[in-house]
């Protein structure tokens, strides 16, 4: 947890890294819940996050700090309280990483029924065997 946002210079060095960093925090479906009540809400407390959830208050804490490792929430202190956001940066870095592996998938794919067809067409236009 910090007490004040990151910087875009603080995201860690590989994009592959930061990848599967934010995987690994979206594998839980706590951390997905926290995410969607901080995207709803804009900003809230851990005491405020737990009591929407049935989880305690210390769970909903090491959750919120997996998140903010992974660079998906961030958390500022205001008076005696952290209040977290969403930080979508790395959600939209994984979107995007994940866009490109389907479109090397769909290229690899498009290959193999190009083949495919084109083994099927000399098949057929080869006379029968005698």
């Amino acid at each position: 947890m910090t007490d004040e946002p990151r910087d875009a210079g603080d995201e860690p060095r590989d994009t592959g890294e930061a990848v599967d960093s934010v995987l690994a925090a979206l594998a839980d479906p706590t951390r997905r819940q926290l995410l969607d009540l901080l995207a709803d809400q804009g900003e809230a407390t851990a005491t405020t996050l737990a009591a929407r959830l049935p989880v305690s208050r210390q769970a909903v804490v090491k959750h919120l700090a997996v998140l903010d490792a992974a660079g998906l929430v961030s958390g500022s202190r205001v008076g005696r309280e952290v209040r977290y956001a969403v930080r979508p940066a790395p959600l939209d870095a994984t979107a995007r990483w994940m866009a490109t592996l389907a479109t090397d998938w769909d290229r690899r794919l498009a290959r193999i029924k190009c083949v495919a067809e084109a083994a099927e067409r000399d098949q057929r236009a080869q006379p029968p065997p005698d």
